[in-house]
């Protein structure tokens, strides 16, 4: 893994109020429409539905869950959820949504930063299954702590899986120069894991408000860097695959490709997503 030595001190203080302040954004976003979840037909992205299948009788930790939107539709599925996020407001607007929709205690909520996580989820005992989906990753800087962590919290026989932006993906940008093909331009180099510093971050739903927060960090990773945090801490892969397709628009030229997916207008240029199964 990179070298994370100049991470700064308020990494996790100013993500936590970009992340408070996306709550009520995205309350009012399509992206997270709320209207299957209260019509108890709720789905996960295609990705997700195919790789996981079904998911009742589970013990499931959802880990960076936000306000659980998909915590609460594994609960409708069946499982019992136990979702963890380090933002108050998230937390808050999730234990409101488990109690209108009957769920509780099948989902329950704790506040948490995710290096909190084995303390924060200790009284719950160990899982079946631990999830992680969509723009995880990349808030984190320590991926062997994060990967130790989820090998913590799956009892022998237990499974991580994981669904992310690809990183192959995140070498380009909107806001730089698009390529001839149509492509948005290179941002910055795939092996330079840089930590990203945004003074001015927007929200990735709807018209892309800027948010009054501040700013926020983001951490580039390498695919191995990933993989191999998986198998540092002890977990063995069981499959990986690679997607053309990923649930938010994250370039301007990607097309609406059904079931909340965005994918390339044309040729398939590269991979936008991943999925994969561990086990301990």
């Amino acid at each position: 893994m990179a070298d994370r030595r100049n991470v700064p001190d308020d990494w996790a203080t100013a993500n936590k109020a970009t992340w408070d302040e996306r709550v009520a954004i995205h309350l009012k976003a399509d992206a997270y429409d709320l209207t299957p979840l209260r019509e108890g037909r709720a789905t996960l992205h295609p990705i997700e539905r195919a790789d996981i299948g079904d998911v009742a009788g589970l013990k499931i930790a959802h880990l960076q869950c936000h306000f659980g939107r998909d915590s609460l539709t594994l609960a409708q599925q069946g499982a019992d959820v136990v979702g963890l996020d380090f933002s108050p407001k998230a937390v808050e607007l999730a234990k409101a949504l488990a109690e209108e929709l009957d769920l509780s205690p099948r989902a329950q909520f704790v506040e948490a930063d995710l290096y909190d996580a084995p303390d924060a989820l200790a009284r719950f005992g160990q899982f079946d299954l631990v999830f992680i989906t969509w723009g995880a990753v990349g808030w984190l800087p320590d991926l062997p702590r994060w990967a130790g962590i989820v090998a913590g919290l799956l009892k022998p026989g237990g499974r991580l899986y994981l669904a992310e932006g690809h990183p192959a993906a995140m070498v380009f940008d909107d806001e730089t120069m698009a390529l001839p093909d149509g492509r948005p331009g290179y941002l910055a180099p795939y092996f330079d894991r840089k930590t990203w510093k945004d003074d001015a971050p927007r929200d990735y739903t709807g018209d892309f408000p800027t948010l009054q927060a501040g700013h926020e960090y983001w951490f580039d990773h390498t695919l191995s860097d990933i993989l191999n945090a998986i198998i540092g801490a002890g977990l063995t892969l069981e499959c990986f695959n690679e997607h053309d397709s990923v649930p938010w628009p994250l370039f301007s030229c990607l097309t609406p490709t059904g079931d909340g997916m965005y994918g390339w207008p044309d040729k398939r240029w590269l991979p936008l997503s991943f999925s994969l199964f561990a086990h301990r």
